[in-house]
């Protein structure tokens, strides 16, 4: 099972997903830390990418501090489509469908949340993640997240995937420079103490 070859059918789950309402994952809001990160940037006309961006809270957040260089990415077209209604203002040509594994732009900064974790744990999809993100990163341009720190299980139906610290350097060491990667300490209460944050540079 792998989204890089099966994209209509990780397309079809993830509208469901959404049609049906079962998004657990959503918050609701910008996660604690990437607020805190897009507070302290200073140039607002980085050109910045969401992959996997659903709901796009940290997009809205970022265009409404003045960040007008940001695209967001999804497979399914359901949560996008509610985020162009709700941020009407948005341009809907920086609204993009479709597939990460065979997006070509590049850009300044990527915002991981809940992206890695989404598509199945294979060695052959975290390898590719990894590659991909390098490519589709400027000259110096910067990969920053949050990745789950739970343990990875045999079941390949139950999202989000989990993973550790060390298997996730072995996967981004060949493509990155580690700024940082530490426990958040600015987590939701109910994902304390099970999010790693962290900051790499493409090498």
């Amino acid at each position: 099972m792998s989204i890089i070859k099966n994209t209509k059918e990780e397309q079809k789950y993830w509208s469901e997903r959404y049609l049906e309402n079962r998004t657990g994952w959503d918050i609701g809001s910008p996660s604690p830390p990437f607020i805190d990160y897009i507070n302290q940037i200073e140039d607002t006309s980085i050109k910045i990418l969401i992959p996997g961006a659903g709901n796009a809270y940290e997009a809205e957040y970022l265009f409404n501090k003045g960040f007008k260089n940001v695209y967001v990415l999804d497979i399914a077209p359901e949560p996008l489509e509610i985020f162009q209604q709700r941020i009407p203002q948005f341009p809907s040509e920086q609204i993009l469908i479709g597939n990460f594994f065979t997006h070509t732009e590049t850009y300044d900064l990527i915002l991981e949340q809940t992206f890695f974790c989404s598509f199945p744990p294979i060695i052959e999809n975290r390898k590719a993640y990894a590659k991909k993100m390098n490519s589709l990163l400027k000259e110096n341009g910067k990969l920053v997240g949050v990745w789950f720190d739970i343990p990875l299980k045999g079941d390949f139906e139950k999202r989000p995937f989990g993973g550790t610290k060390e298997e996730y350097l072995s996967y981004f060491n060949q493509y990155f420079n580690t700024n940082l990667f530490e426990k958040c300490y600015n987590s939701i209460p109910a994902r304390a103490e099970s999010e790693l944050f962290g900051i790499f540079q493409k090498k």
